[in-house]
């Protein structure tokens, strides 16, 4: 069966792992600015608070696990008063050893795993928005499983790391986003999965996208009428049907023009076109470059 949101995670080609056990006593707390990568921790034992720019505060604890998609300023405190100290986020990736916070000796009340990575994908800017802004999931130790094992292959030059490394965070991040439910989930796929007759009509736009759909066609599909179903998937999604196929497509193009394995021909009939001047002229509507153009401007990067 497709999965349309296995296809968003492996097209945002997550890599560059940083891992680093965290831990506070006593008065402490940190600020840091927004980043912008995406970054996750696990909560190992005791709890602390995070307040995200914008958002609610939150009371991390033991097996709690958060992903941060892009990630925005916040502070991170125990629960005594304390000012917070400005932390570099790029700093303290090269700091060795476990980063401690408050007071230095004895037993900490709080122990985490932290890190960030990158998506090496150029369309990271399109995807991201499908995903929740912050994901806080408890009480689930595969998650736990998955941070404690990035650390240790982070930590390591063992063969075939970087491979290893790849497929944990892809696991990481799919396994985090089962978690969301579809109420949770701002408009965009995961609430667009989460429903049943749109999921139907998803899979078969991702699993055939050389097919000639259409708004009636997808109706038929997601067995609604096709008024009902386009007010549906503009509510739920975003954005029109016919607009989230023809982003898909142009994602789907761009990637396939990077990286080099496909003639014109062949990839305008892939992404569903009838001709290669049909989606040349397509592709340079909205990405503002005919085909070729863009593939030598990819080759060269």
């Amino acid at each position: 069966m497709i999965d349309p949101l296995s296809d968003v995670i492996a097209l945002l080609k997550p890599r560059a792992v940083f891992s680093k056990g965290i831990s506070g006593a006593g008065a402490w707390a940190v600020r840091y600015s927004e980043f912008g990568l995406p970054s996750f921790c696990a909560v190992l034992e005791g709890r602390c608070r995070l307040a995200l720019d914008g958002q609610e505060p939150l009371v991390l604890e033991a097996g709690d696990f958060l992903l941060l998609p892009k990630t925005s300023g916040f502070t991170m405190s125990g629960f005594e008063p304390a000012k917070p100290v400005r932390m570099d986020p790029r700093q303290s990736s090269t700091l060795g050893g476990e980063l401690r916070h408050g007071r230095r000796g004895g037993k900490p009340d709080v122990r985490l795993l932290g890190g960030h990575f990158a998506f090496e994908s150029p369309e990271a800017g399109l995807l991201v928005p499908m995903l929740p802004p912050r994901i806080h999931v408890c009480g689930v130790e595969r998650l736990s499983t998955l941070v404690r094992l990035l650390r240790e292959e982070s930590r390591g030059q063992n063969s075939g790391r970087e491979l290893i490394l790849t497929r944990l965070v892809e696991l990481l991040l799919i396994e985090s986003l089962r978690q969301v439910s579809g109420e949770q989930a701002p408009a965009g796929l995961l609430r667009g999965l989460a429903d049943p007759r749109l999921a139907r009509a998803l899979r078969q736009m991702h699993g055939n996208l050389a097919q000639a759909w259409t708004v009636p066609r997808l109706a038929d599909v997601a067995a609604l009428s096709r008024s009902a179903f386009f007010e549906r998937f503009t509510r739920t999604l975003g954005q029109a049907p016919m607009e989230y196929l023809l982003a898909w497509r142009m994602t789907v193009a761009k990637d396939l023009l990077r990286r080099g394995e496909l003639g014109i021909s062949e990839l305008a009939e892939h992404v569903g076109y009838g001709s290669a001047s049909a989606f040349s002229t397509a592709f340079s509507r909205y990405v503002g470059l005919p085909p070729g153009r863009y593939a030598r401007a990819g080759a060269a990067a």
